[in-house]
């Protein structure tokens, strides 16, 4: 059951990825970016490794992504 339910965690971080790489709107590839690092985050503390996974979670997952978010707002205005 563990190694399924790890499965279909890897599957979302793969999907998750791709749609950062694919998607055309900035804001919903840094998102789903970020939402594959969650996942990651998730999968690490199935596979046993809480001290990774919160790793993971506060720096992959949410300082990366609030940078990332803070730099695209900043750079908006910057087209026009």
């Amino acid at each position: 059951m563990l190694e399924l339910l790890v499965c279909l965690i890897c599957g979302a971080i793969v999907v998750s990825g791709i749609l950062a790489v694919t998607l055309k709107n900035v804001l919903a590839a840094a998102v789903s970016g970020g939402l594959a690092t969650l996942f990651a985050a998730v999968c690490y503390v199935l596979l046993g490794a809480p001290d990774v996974a919160m790793t993971e979670a506060s720096i992959g997952s949410g300082l990366s992504t609030l940078i990332f978010l803070y730099a695209i707002r900043r750079t908006a205005g910057a087209k026009e």
